[in-house]
């Protein structure tokens, strides 16, 4: 399972508790969309995490900057995963950014707004805020590679289920 985050915008600590704790920890790979903000984040969800993927967002201190890279490819069990925060992309530049990569689909975030966006040509994921979600409600994705496809579910951080999709590969 891979577990999806993004815009934890934190200045101490992961800002995970309780289901969210969980699926994090047992997670084969947790991929983050940024905006982790400073390096202490960044470094207690490398301590919780088996293995971690990640961009920084545009609320990044230089030091994060330094580590991560602005946008990435994550491969996963014959998923391509095409990765970047997304301030200063719309729907199209997103979707061009995953055909550039040959993604089967794009993981961004910026917006703290979860949802998925199927434009025809690729599917956009946007796992919202766990910890800071602002207006909209908080969120992270699950995703699970299986024979062909990607199955994807929308959480909120206790796991109440309230959105699922498939990706076909």
């Amino acid at each position: 399972m891979i577990c999806v985050l993004s815009d934890t915008h934190g200045a101490d600590n992961h800002r995970l508790d309780g289901q969210l704790l969980d699926t994090v920890r047992e997670a084969e790979l947790v991929i983050h969309a940024g905006d982790f903000t400073t390096e202490r984040v960044l470094d207690a969800f490398e301590a919780e995490s088996q293995e971690i993927r990640a961009v920084y967002g545009n609320n990044a201190t230089p030091t994060v900057r330094e580590r991560l890279p602005a946008e990435r490819v994550v491969e996963h069990e014959g998923a391509t995963i095409a990765l970047t925060h997304g301030d200063g992309h719309d729907e199209t530049e997103l979707a061009l950014f995953g055909r550039q990569a040959d993604a089967d689909i794009v993981v961004s975030g910026h917006s703290h707004q979860p949802g998925v966006t199927d434009t025809g040509e690729i599917v956009l994921l946007n796992p919202g805020s766990h910890a800071d979600p602002r207006w909209y409600r908080p969120g992270y994705a699950a995703l699970d590679v299986e024979e062909g496809r990607i199955e994807g579910r929308l959480h909120e951080p206790d796991g109440e289920l309230f959105e699922e999709f498939t990706v076909g590969l």
